[in-house]
């Protein structure tokens, strides 16, 4: 069995753009240009399933940690299947100071996430963290057209509860 396939954020946009497909190297995937990768990376590599990361800080949340190596870049990744992400997910800032500073360079308030905040000022481990859309997932695995076939109760612009 082969390893699963990893590819950093500069390698996906490489490969797109080597197959015509304009994508800026500090801009975040479309939805399209994620499908579009799915597909050359089936081509090149002969697997529907890879794993994407290093990809710029920038285009991820304040609270995902810089990369040690080059603070532009993020420890964060997306795992796809069949070009569609079906998880996200990133180490995070442990570090009080760090995760204040990230915020102000995203111009959220401290005092809007003071008890996220002082939840570390006694102290955290280094961690992650990843959400999966099961979902997704069931419908890429079960080859359906459409999430809603997978949701007992999906959501609609006309429907938000059961």
């Amino acid at each position: 069995m082969n390893p699963t396939l990893r590819i950093t954020f500069a390698e996906g946009v490489k490969l797109l753009n080597d197959n015509g497909i304009e994508q800026d190297a500090l801009s975040d995937l479309s939805t399209e240009n994620e499908r579009k990768l799915g597909y050359i990376v089936k081509e090149k590599y002969a697997t529907d399933f890879f794993i994407m990361d290093e990809y710029p800080l920038s285009v991820r949340p304040f609270y995902t940690m810089p990369n040690a190596k080059n603070p532009k870049l993020s420890n964060s990744y997306d795992v796809f299947i069949r070009g569609q992400e079906i998880l996200s997910g990133a180490q995070r800032i442990h570090d009080p100071e760090l995760l204040i500073a990230r915020a102000k360079e995203h111009g959220i308030p401290y005092a809007t996430i003071a008890s996220y905040v002082d939840s570390f000022k006694h102290g955290a481990q280094p961690h992650a963290g990843g959400g999966i859309g099961f979902s997704r997932v069931v419908m890429l695995f079960l080859g359906l057209p459409n999430i809603r076939k997978t949701c007992l109760f999906p959501r609609t612009p006309k429907r938000l509860s059961p």
